[in-house]
């Protein structure tokens, strides 16, 4: 199992200005960084490559804007959407990254008025077909992060990320679970991450709050019990938020940890402590 960090942690924009974090993360003893896409058109991949120097990464990106949409009606913003996915993948894949995960599914905070039809859901996953396919080239594996109904109409759990992968019919497609998020959609921790199985290929260790984990109310040990039952080997990371910040629709308003250091410092702590219990 990979034991990573999400930029999030000390930047809310990911760009050159930034490169420094992979010292940072490589220096905590991490396995892999999470960089965050968010703003493609910053991303220097052959930079990122080089700051690496072979250190693990993976890429996501949690933004679908209007134009972006592949629920969309309008065929033309389903095809902007593909495009800017596709360009995602190769901006990994350039990068050193073998997994793109996030809210790649449907326009994030869609004023939706109405269940999402199967159309809508064949929409996404006719684009994404073709976004999987396109990573194949690259060696790239995708994945979808459910979250909650306040920020995407489309897919909120495990079982619905299930739904779309068995439409797309494509082996480089996983889940990404993130138990903040489940905290909110989920009947169950432990049952959610037996139903995603196999296919869980990424798991946000985040407190009910986002806080430090271990000091809140999720259920770890039903998690952790069931990643000894499906075998999870993949890639397990926090997503953190020390800071305020106002350009990100995390509505953090207060601080989570005292600062980034005692996050990181006590989040590892408790991960390779519920690790260990279940040796895994």
């Amino acid at each position: 199992m990979e034991l990573g960090i999400h930029a999030y942690e000390w930047c809310s924009e990911w760009s050159n200005e930034t490169l420094g974090i992979i010292d940072t993360v490589r220096n905590l003893g991490f396995d892999f960084i999470e960089i965050p896409l968010m703003r493609l058109d910053l991303f220097d991949p052959i930079s990122v490559k080089e700051k690496l120097d072979g250190f693990g990464i993976t890429t996501s990106n949690v933004i679908l804007s209007p134009e972006h949409d592949i629920t969309s009606f309008d065929p033309e913003i389903r095809k902007n959407g593909t495009r800017y996915l596709k360009d995602c993948v190769k901006a990994s894949a350039e990068a050193g990254a073998k997994m793109f995960s996030g809210v790649i599914y449907s326009q994030y905070l869609k004023n939706a008025r109405h269940m999402p039809s199967e159309q809508e859901w064949e929409f996404s996953a006719s684009c994404l077909r073709e976004v999987a396919r396109y990573a194949q080239e690259f060696g790239v594996h995708i994945a979808f992060e459910p979250v909650t109904r306040y920020e995407s109409y489309l897919l909120n759990t495990a079982e619905e990320a299930n739904k779309l992968i068995d439409m797309i019919g494509e082996p480089n497609v996983h889940i990404h679970l993130d138990s903040y998020h489940m905290n909110v959609e989920e009947k169950n921790f432990h049952q959610a991450v037996l139903t995603a199985g196999k296919r869980l290929s990424n798991f946000h260790m985040c407190e009910n709050d986002r806080g430090i984990p271990g000091t809140g109310h999720v259920d770890w040990d039903g998690i952790f019990s069931a990643f000894k039952e499906i075998g999870f080997n993949g890639y397990l990371g926090f997503e953190g938020f020390s800071d305020c910040t106002d350009n990100m629709s995390t509505w953090v308003w207060r601080k989570l940890a005292p600062d980034a250091e005692t996050y990181v410092r006590e989040s590892i702590s408790f991960a390779r402590k519920m690790l260990d219990k279940y040796q895994l």
